[in-house]
C-alpha cells in the first residue's frame, strides 16, 4: 500500500481491545432512532476477521431464541462505540465456518485459561 494512503487511513482508525477469532466479544453499537441515540449490545463468537486498515471487518455469530444470527461489522464504522472481550477462546483455525454446521454442544469453543496469547511470528 502506498505510504500516503496509510497516512490518511491513520486518522480514521480506531483503537480496540486485542481480540482474536474464537473469542466471545461484546460489540457496543450506537443506534440512532429519530433524534435519540442509544447503545445496543451484540454479543457472540468471533468467527472471522478480514482485511486491514479502514477496510477491516469481523463476523460475529450469536444464537437468538434458538436461531443463529451472523453479523458482519466493519471495524472503522462510526457507530461501533467499543468492543470488549468476554471470553478468550482457544481455536486452531483462522475462520470458524465449521460452527455453521454444528448444533448444540458442538458449537462450544474451549476457553483459553493459560493467559499466553502471544503468537510466534516468523521474521522474514
Amino acid at each position: 500500500m502506498h505510504p500516503l494512503i496509510k497516512e490518511v487511513e491513520k486518522r480514521f482508525l480506531k483503537k480496540h481491545e486485542d481480540f482474536r477469532v474464537g473469542d466471545t466479544i461484546r460489540v457496543h453499537l450506537e443506534i440512532v432512532e429519530g433524534n435519540k441515540k442509544r447503545i445496543q449490545l451484540y454479543e457472540g463468537i468471533l468467527m472471522s476477521r478480514r482485511g486491514t486498515g479502514t477496510g477491516a471487518s469481523i463476523t460475529v455469530r450469536k444464537n437468538s431464541s434458538g436461531v443463529a444470527v451472523e453479523k458482519i461489522i466493519p471495524l472503522c464504522m462510526p457507530s461501533v462505540a467499543r468492543i470488549e472481550v468476554v471470553r478468550k477462546g482457544m481455536v486452531r483455525r483462522a475462520k470458524l465456518y465449521y460452527l455453521k454446521r454444528t448444533v448444540g454442544k458442538g458449537t462450544r469453543v474451549k476457553e483459553d485459561l493459560s493467559g499466553n496469547r502471544s503468537r510466534s511470528k516468523v521474521e522474514a
